[in-house]
């Protein structure tokens, strides 16, 4: 039978909830929910990204909080249809309160792609794949 793969929500642990919301909205994102109540969502092309305390989080999953160092292994990708579009998300990230990790640049699979961290240090590529064009709700199909 298996496991439906309904992948719905990303939860990001956050410093402060009020703080990483406005980031958010400043790239544009439609929210959901207020930040005083503890938990804040915002909707993407096929799922949501909740924004909930970094510590309550470690203590809903049962581990401890400890502070992220360096690479966690896990970037989350935002797909565009240009590389000019790139550019412009890279640009309005980085004048929301974003890090610049590393500049847009033509990769070696045949795109496009660079790095931002929010506020909190999570990674997000953007990204022109043209293998994988993006349709007019903003989502992708990854061919065989």
């Amino acid at each position: 039978m298996g496991v439906a793969p309904n992948f719905s929500i990303v939860t990001l642990g956050v410093k402060d909830i009020r703080t990483s919301a406005s980031f958010y909205r400043a790239l544009g994102w439609e929210q959901r929910g207020n930040p005083s109540a503890g938990i804040t969502w915002f909707r993407t092309s096929g799922t949501w990204i909740g924004l909930f305390d970094y510590t309550e989080l470690a203590d809903d999953v049962g581990l401890p909080a400890v502070e992220p160092r360096g690479f966690s292994g896990i970037t989350l990708a935002l797909n565009f249809g240009s590389e000019a579009e790139v550019d412009s998300a890279l640009q309005l990230a980085v004048e929301a309160g974003a890090r610049l990790v590393k500049p847009a640049e033509r990769a070696e699979w045949g795109g496009y792609s660079g790095y931002f961290a929010d506020l909190d240090g999570y990674l997000w590529e953007t990204a022109y794949a043209p293998m994988f064009p993006v349709d007019e709700n903003g989502s992708i199909e990854i061919p065989d």
